[in-house]
């Protein structure tokens, strides 16, 4: 690590003295160290060192925070346990609060009195990042999402190219000359966005989605200048750059004056842009927000779409993506949807709000300083699924579905993984109204 100024540390310093709030304190002082948290974490689980125990976190922004900001620690640091930001410390922060947390809150609903870990992890990683600390590969995402809109930098016509692809295999299937992923299209009720996975690896999923729309009648569009539900400045810490990010979709969805922002199928996409994206803007959106999940159970439910169960013969579970389900409450929705497109789902244990992160969260999937340790917590995950005896993993997020399909071939599940819009299209009853 290159020397930091002291400029820096003074930076990181601000963050706790300048810009701190009831909450921020609240949760600084409130862990009573009692270590039920340890057993509900993945990093403490798998290497079973006290370092990783999400309450040792706490601890460390905590006793940073009490040398600066309270009287015992600044006159007598020992006895309140208090510790200099030095560039002794920084190292040890960057690999607890970035290399060993997927911010995933399962430790939150285990924690005998609430603290809300993640929130406290991620004021570190603020800290972190006014100095510049941040991974170097999670700073590079949060780069290609800057100046290109899209968080793998690709190309405005491998875009389009990809979805004209898309389109001819759907015009194919459904016998249909017909427009049926529409491009920038103004005044639509609709505003769809993808994770870059999807064009880049995933171009199915983008087809499955359309498959609904279409079958639902639909008045959306795609935009080919932002599309981008990600926001990875939420877990690098820069709030700038997060809103910045989040300023990119909120024009872009003015532009073509559409009404509705339907968020794809990403876990931390939907919070960035559902939950966080207001705080950064400092003002609500004047566009509803909705997800994708939410949006196929008001089609099924209306009746603007027919499901056949029986195409989906295979057996299923879910991996519930921590920010949808835990963070998101979106566990009946996912559940109604899914219930409604395959005949058999087996559920894990635990699941719902209670489900082990998949360990590709909080940006670990985006840093590759920690691909080895990122795949040793995903063995969690791997047992989970071998245990429901199922073929098929559905996840409504990209990211978990990219740390799935690494997980199935590090421990050799043999398994399929689809994205809830896949599913869904899978059992559509198409050709009739």
């Amino acid at each position: 690590m290159s020397e930091i100024s002291q400029e820096n540390i003074r930076k990181a310093v601000d963050i706790l003295t300048k810009h701190t709030d009831s909450k921020l304190v609240t949760h600084l002082n409130a862990c009573v160290h009692c270590g039920l948290c340890d057993s509900s974490c993945l990093f403490f689980k798998t290497f079973n060192e006290p370092k990783y125990i999400p309450g040792k976190k706490v601890d460390m922004v905590s006793s940073i925070y009490r040398r600066y900001c309270t009287f015992l620690g600044k006159v007598a640091p020992k006895i309140a346990n208090a510790r200099e930001l030095t560039e002794d410390v920084i190292p040890e922060l960057v690999d607890e609060l970035f290399g060993s947390c997927t911010m995933c809150g399962r430790c939150v609903k285990h924690c005998s009195i609430g603290v809300d870990i993640p929130f406290v992890v991620r004021t570190g990683r603020r800290m972190l990042a006014a100095m510049g600390c941040v991974p170097a590969s999670l700073q590079a995402t949060v780069d290609a999402a800057l100046k290109t809109k899209n968080n793998m930098a690709i190309p405005k016509e491998d875009y389009i190219d990809t979805i004209e692809w898309m389109q001819e295999e759907l015009q194919d299937e459904l016998e249909t000359e017909e427009t049926l992923i529409p491009l920038n299209k103004e005044n639509s009720e609709l505003l769809y966005t993808l994770n870059p996975r999807e064009p880049k690896f995933f171009p199915l999923s983008i087809a499955a989605a359309a498959k609904i729309f279409h079958t639902a009648g639909a008045d959306w569009t795609l935009s080919d200048e932002m599309y981008d539900v990600t926001n990875y400045g939420y877990f690098s810490g820069n709030d700038q750059h997060a809103k910045q990010i989040a300023q990119h979709m909120y024009d872009e969805i003015h532009r073509l004056k559409c009404k509705t922002l339907v968020l794809g199928e990403c876990g931390h996409g939907t919070r960035a842009l559902r939950w966080e994206a207001p705080n950064y803007m400092k003002e609500r959106p004047d566009f509803k927000v909705i997800s994708l999940v939410e949006l196929i159970e008001d089609y099924i439910k209306s009746g603007k779409i027919r499901l056949d169960k029986s195409l989906n013969a295979k057996k299923y579970t879910i991996h519930d993506p921590c920010n949808i389900t835990r963070n998101g409450g979106l566990y009946n929705s996912l559940r109604f949807v899914v219930k409604a497109a395959v005949p058999e789902l087996v559920e894990m244990t635990p699941t719902g709000s209670d489900n082990f992160c998949c360990g590709g969260g909080g940006g670990m999937l985006a840093m590759s300083e920690y691909n080895e340790r990122r795949l040793k917590i995903g063995k969690i995950k791997a047992d989970q699924i071998k245990a429901t005896g199922a073929t098929v993993v559905i996840t409504p997020c990209h990211n978990c579905a990219d740390q799935l399909m690494q997980i199935n071939k590090e421990y050799s599940l043999g398994i399929e993984i689809k994205s809830v819009a896949e599913v869904v299209a899978d059992a559509l009853v198409t050709g009739e109204k």
